[in-house]
């Protein structure tokens, strides 16, 4: 990734120094670019798997996959977090969320995090191995976390193998019948084993009524499903974003009239590219009407794409190229002042990017 400007280094009392290399402070045109993980630094090979939130208060999260010997999906892997109290211009030292067995090739991954805004507590799903599945919750802006607890036998089946929570944001709603429901959007594979994905991956949401105190899950998708996302309609409906293993190389979306209970037959759109890899959707504003989507443009993991929808998901006929180069797994957040962030992996997967940028920045001043 080139800089973009030139290197300012920001010292924060409680903050880390951080380089920044653009910055869009008087300018919100021009987007803020920095690296928050970096392979091969912290006693880590390499940073994976990024989720951003924004607190109630404004606080951002930025978690990831600490992994420890090498690239790979499985072995000792940790739960990692940064923090920023004013935008993403600065940010704390990365912390152990939580690890376990020391140097023990345990997988501990695929953060997935909610926020609840009428309590204010941050909610933390992660996955041991990918077949157990865990939470922990803050009630201080990320600064400290509860003992996580293990939910498997509430929100996964008997006969379900693979198991993964996210990655990225779950959402609380707003509308409708389910207003204040915590939803976290899951995949799993429908049988024991792995691999053969068209045939055995599955999406899902687990959610909780309850603020968080007990879960519960929906109904799978159909077959060829996997990694997703999840975004409130206008009508208090649920739209899925779903990796897409079977047919073309788009991205799959699903439709949920019952607060994610059941879901409608996945359909592929032909304005969404999906390489079979992860993406992020979330709502930008309600009025205006504008849904955020981020993922590979490609070719393959390539060219990371921010695209909008100003008909719930109907359309996606604004998209800007946000890096250029590999780019891979993407989680979206908006902050209370509107400015649009976007955590990412770049340059095949030597680091973690975080970038912050306005809506007219992205949309080069189309309304």
């Amino acid at each position: 990734m080139a800089f973009r400007n030139f290197t300012v280094y920001m010292i924060v009392l409680g903050l880390s120094i951080v380089p920044v290399r653009s910055s869009d402070k008087g300018n919100k045109k021009v987007p803020l670019s920095t690296v928050i993980y970096e392979s091969g630094k912290q006693g880590y090979h390499t940073y994976r798997i990024p989720a951003l939130v924004v607190t109630s208060k404004g606080t951002l999260l930025a978690f990831c996959e600490g992994r420890k010997t090498s690239r790979s999906d499985h072995g000792d892997i940790d739960l990692i977090l940064r923090r920023s109290s004013d935008g993403g211009q600065t940010w704390d030292q990365q912390r152990i969320v939580y690890e376990e067995g020391g140097t023990r090739k345990i997988t501990i991954g695929n953060p997935c995090a909610v926020v609840d805004k009428e309590t204010g507590i941050v909610w933390l799903t992660f996955c041991r191995d990918n077949n157990r599945v865990f939470i922990t919750h803050s009630s201080d802006e990320g600064a400290s976390w509860a003992k996580a607890r293990e939910i498997t036998e509430e929100v996964k089946e008997a006969e379900w193998g693979w198991y993964a929570t996210g990655p990225g944001h779950g959402i609380q709603l707003q509308r409708g019948k389910y207003k204040g429901r915590l939803v976290i959007p899951c995949d799993c594979g429908d049988s024991k084993g792995w691999g053969n994905w068209d045939n055995k991956g599955r999406s899902l949401v687990i959610y909780s009524d309850d603020h968080g105190q007990t879960w519960t899950h929906g109904d799978i998708t159909e077959k060829g499903m996997n990694e997703c996302e999840v975004v409130e309609l206008i009508d208090g409906s649920l739209l899925l974003s779903m990796r897409n293993y079977r047919g073309p190389k788009r991205r799959a979306f699903a439709l949920s009239k019952d607060g994610g209970c059941t879901w409608s037959s996945p359909q592929h759109h032909d304005q969404v590219y999906c390489p079979t890899c992860q993406a992020s959707i979330h709502r930008c504003s309600w009025q205006p009407n504008i849904i955020l989507h981020s993922g590979p443009g490609g070719p393959g993991r390539e060219n990371l794409t921010i695209r909008l929808s100003y008909d719930e998901g109907q359309t996606w006929p604004t998209a800007k190229v946000l890096e250029k180069g590999p780019g891979a797994y993407s989680d979206l957040a908006v902050l209370p002042d509107g400015r649009i962030c976007c955590l990412f992996e770049d340059d095949g997967y030597q680091r973690i990017v975080f970038t912050r940028f306005s809506l007219q920045w992205l949309t080069d001043k189309r309304k």
